[in-house]
């Protein structure tokens, strides 16, 4: 008997590590001759990733004790509902806990940043929504969201040229990412935050799955510069970065 044809279920099952052996083998000889598919699922890995990055952090943190000890009273009835519309009352806090104070918020500024990073650069066809051809526009519009100027450094001495940015969601405020590729095809993204009345950082680093970003503050703006490269490298860039904006 024939299988059944692959869908996008099948992609998804696939990704998710949820089909039997049998079904699993069927897609991967899909895959094989059908690139477009292939790189579909290359792109659903790197979202899993992305969200990995992004959210891991929040879902392991403990509940806080003051909300468990009011789920430990509930047993009436409806102590279920209410004990989840308190669990979820405490992850809210426990993200809002994240954006307090400078060090934490901008932990989670790079933690969004990797995020992001991981996101698009395994774009092929658009991995920007507005292209270095248009950098007047792209800085312009980057500018007018973020209600403050923003300047894509030039990064050819480093050996990577402008590829465009977008826009991202970040909670309170938009961010901003640019998105630079060498000749060879290796790709760096620079997201940058308002950062408020926030004293100077100096250069700080997270590291996951072989992705790196180094982050700090300058004056009112918040810089995470993300790259699959060795750290001296990155921190190198990232320092040329910090000069050219500070002029």
């Amino acid at each position: 008997m024939n299988s059944a044809p692959i869908g996008e279920i099948d992609l998804h099952a696939y990704v998710d590590g949820q089909l039997d052996a049998a079904r699993r083998a069927d897609v991967e000889a899909f895959l094989a001759l059908h690139p477009e598919a292939a790189g579909e699922v290359q792109a659903l890995r790197a979202q899993n990733q992305a969200l990995h990055l992004g959210y891991d952090g929040i879902l392991n943190e403990p509940v806080p004790l003051r909300l468990g000890q009011v789920l430990q009273r509930r047993r009436r009835p409806y102590g279920i509902a209410a004990g989840l519309a308190w669990l979820v009352c405490g992850l809210a806090i426990g993200w809002s806990a994240h954006g307090m104070g400078p060090q934490p918020a901008m932990r989670s500024f790079a933690r969004q940043a990797l995020a992001a990073h991981v996101l698009y650069t395994v774009e092929k066809r658009h991995p920007v929504e507005v292209p270095a051809e248009q950098e007047a526009h792209l800085v312009a519009w980057l500018s007018k969201r973020l209600d403050a100027p923003i300047r894509a450094p030039n990064l050819q001495p480093e050996g990577f040229a402008l590829l465009g940015g977008r826009l991202l969601p970040g909670g309170s405020a938009p961010l901003a990412q640019l998105m630079y590729q060498s000749a060879t095809g290796e790709r760096l993204t620079l997201m940058v935050k308002r950062a408020g009345q926030v004293d100077e950082t100096g250069f700080k680093v997270m590291e996951q799955n072989g992705t790196s970003v180094f982050y700090w503050i300058d004056r009112d703006y918040g810089y995470a510069l993300s790259g699959s490269m060795d750290r001296s490298r990155l921190l190198a860039i990232a320092r040329a970065v910090d000069a050219q904006l500070r002029h």
